[in-house]
């Protein structure tokens, strides 16, 4: 088995789980090799409610490099103030079939310093 085979297989087994409501959205992270993507799902309406990644003109002026921890820090502070502001302070968290390690858990943490509750 391929690691894209093993990663979408974790992710479909994490998906079956974790649903996003509009009490508690869901929290799904994207990594890829070159950026890190952020969205607040409402799962039941099937809406994106807050957004952010990389590839955001505030964060790009900030980093200079979008693979690198430091930028998933800034991704997770900015995705936790635009979900407060917006009214939604907890989130189920899907690490989209990604080991809770380097990047994935840089956003995490910021996130949760920034008061967003997992």
């Amino acid at each position: 088995m391929s690691n894209k085979e093993s990663i979408n297989k974790t992710r479909k087994r994490i998906r079956n789980k974790i649903k996003g409501t509009s009490d508690c959205p869901r929290l799904a992270v994207f990594r890829s090799n070159s950026h890190i993507y952020a969205q607040i799902i409402d799962d039941v309406s099937g809406n994106t409610l807050v957004s952010c990644s990389t590839l955001d003109k505030e964060i790009k002026d900030m980093i200079s490099s979008s693979r690198n921890c430091e930028a998933s820090i800034f991704v997770g502070e900015i995705i936790a103030k635009r979900s407060i502001q917006n009214k939604i302070n907890s989130v189920n968290f899907d690490r989209g079939g990604r080991v809770y390690h380097g990047r994935i858990k840089a956003l995490a943490d910021a996130a949760r310093k920034e008061g967003l509750k997992f």
